[in-house]
């Protein structure tokens, strides 16, 4: 697996909640994401979530269209998120068979970490020999 890190800008488009019963929140948004450093390029993310006064969770796909170290092309990762009082996980993986282009085969995952209101990735990867 190969492991680059960098910087990604965020802009949210939420929608109005489309459910809201009991103290339940169901609601969407898309996000619109602008990567620096190894991976460079941007993404489309369309966001589910469910939100209580004390829990939030969230599913999303995500489409990257950028150059990842030099290799240029598209590929789509999925989101799994739960914020729990004991805590908060969150799982970004590549979706298998989804690249193209010279990232054809890429697998892996990324992880995010929000410091100082800066957004930074590490992306894991591995791409299928030709």
């Amino acid at each position: 697996m190969q492991t680059v890190t960098g910087t990604f800008s965020v802009k949210m488009t939420p929608e109005p909640p489309y459910a809201a019963d009991d103290g339940v929140t169901l609601a969407r948004a898309r996000f619109d994401k602008v990567f620096e450093g190894p991976l460079a390029g941007t993404s489309a993310v369309e966001f589910l979530s469910v939100r209580t006064a004390d829990t939030a969770a969230y599913v999303a796909l995500e489409r990257f269209d950028v150059e990842l170290e030099g290799r240029r092309g598209r590929f789509v990762a999925t989101h799994r998120a739960l914020a729990t009082p004991a805590g908060k996980t969150l799982e970004v993986n590549i979706v298998e068979g989804t690249g193209t282009q010279q990232l054809v085969g890429i697998t892996g995952d990324l992880s995010i970490e929000i410091v100082a209101g800066v957004h930074h990735y590490t992306l894991r990867y591995a791409l299928a020999a030709p």
